[in-house]
């Protein structure tokens, strides 16, 4: 299928998922590193009341947040 086809096909709502060869797919910008932060017990507990609230763990408060921030900023 030429290029042309398949985002015309995309663009229509078709499903083109057939067409793709999805084994070799990657997220681009989306590899993990691990990093380790020390934080003061009082944000930690800031962090854990914050994530028990909106019903998520606190790493997933933490990326969140850094990742807003850092949109914000760019």
């Amino acid at each position: 299928m030429k290029a042309k086809d398949f985002e015309q096909q995309f663009d229509e709502g078709v499903d083109i998922t057939a067409a793709l060869d999805l084994s070799k797919a990657t997220r681009t910008m989306q590899a993990q590193k691990r990093v380790n932060v020390d934080f003061p017990a009082w944000m930690i507990e800031s962090l854990d009341r914050e994530a028990v609230r909106l019903g998520v763990t606190r790493q997933s408060i933490i990326k969140v947040w850094l990742a807003e921030r850092l949109e914000k900023s760019a």
